[in-house]
């Protein structure tokens, strides 16, 4: 199989950042965007085969970066990542195609097992 290509979105600078160094420690490599515009920006430029997406962010929240990614990209594999997400957001976020839905603080342990079988289920 190919190297994943991973994309990390989190308004929260030093959160992603860690995130991907912690994931990088482990043999995963990650790009990361710091807003949903970033994260449209870099698809345009190099489609992920997998995205961990923050829910709640300012200007453009993760669940319309999910709902344009699955209109425009609908192979890339969409793990929502949040600390303020309702029962709601998360049948929203089902219903448009996530395929998982997490919430902070996760073990990386578990987020890596996800980002794994989100990775394999896209072949």
């Amino acid at each position: 199989m190919k190297e994943m290509k991973l994309l990390l979105v989190d308004d929260e600078e030093e959160f992603v950042k860690t995130l991907s160094e912690r994931l990088e420690m482990r043999h995963i490599q990650s790009d990361v965007a710091l807003s949903g515009k970033e994260a449209l920006k870099t698809m345009d430029e190099d489609i992920p085969d997998v995205m961990v997406l923050d829910l709640k962010m300012p200007v453009m929240d993760g669940m319309e970066v999910l709902r344009l990614t699955k209109k425009a990209y609908p192979g890339v594999q969409i793990i929502m990542l949040t600390g303020h997400g309702s029962e709601k957001d998360e049948e929203e976020a089902r219903r448009l195609g996530v395929f998982e839905y997490l919430h902070k603080p996760v073990e990386i342990e578990n987020l890596m097992q996800i980002v794994t079988k989100a990775y394999k289920n896209k072949f």
